[in-house]
């Protein structure tokens, strides 16, 4: 899709973006770390956004999360268990950092839509998920259990990309498993 120049040159400025966000990232700056002239870049690309939303279409760069992605066999704490894991791996503290870098208000309005489809993806997953195992949970707002789990996810993921390990030293297989278990317990019906 892009030759071996232009993704040096994207992946110098999605690497500065997460250090430093969006505006303060300079063409300069980015053809220093992609080791090509400035020049390069405004032939290949025409500016910083076009470098960007070229990015988004590279798996790297965007998580590209699908309903497809998510399987379950009708067990609570194994399913979700399981979708938290997808999501996780796919969501990660780098994913995090870049869509934080992108809410800058020149690039936010043509990057908002494919931000905002991670969530809504999973939303969707679980909602369809909680009302299909309704038998096995307390009657409640679907949607809002759905913002729930996904918070618990994403929280968990945004702490590490804005602290690492100073927070926590949970490994992300034991919060997954304890917060999932604590979840059900929530929600499973007595």
């Amino acid at each position: 899709m892009f030759d071996e120049t232009q993704n040096k040159i994207i992946n110098a400025t999605m690497d500065l973006i997460m250090e430093r966000g969006y505006s303060s990232t300079t063409t300069k700056d980015i053809a220093r770390l992609a080791k090509v002239n400035e020049c390069t870049i405004f032939r290949k690309f025409k500016g910083k956004k076009e470098i960007v939303l070229s990015a988004m279409q590279l798996p790297k760069w965007n998580p590209n999360l699908s309903e497809s992605d998510f399987s379950y066999v009708g067990d609570l704490e194994k399913d979700l268990v399981s979708f938290s894991e997808v999501y996780m791996n796919k969501v990660t503290p780098e994913m995090v950092k870049i869509s934080i870098g992108l809410r800058t208000p020149e690039l936010y309005p043509y990057t908002a839509e494919g931000i905002l489809k991670i969530p809504q993806v999973f939303k969707k997953v679980l909602i369809n998920y909680f009302q299909e195992m309704k038998d096995k949970i307390n009657p409640t707002d679907y949607e809002s259990m759905a913002m729930m789990f996904i918070s618990m996810n994403f929280g968990f993921i945004f702490l590490d990309a804005s602290f690492g390990r100073k927070l926590t030293q949970l490994e992300k297989r034991d919060y997954i498993s304890n917060a999932v278990r604590i979840f059900v317990d929530g929600i499973s019906k007595k």
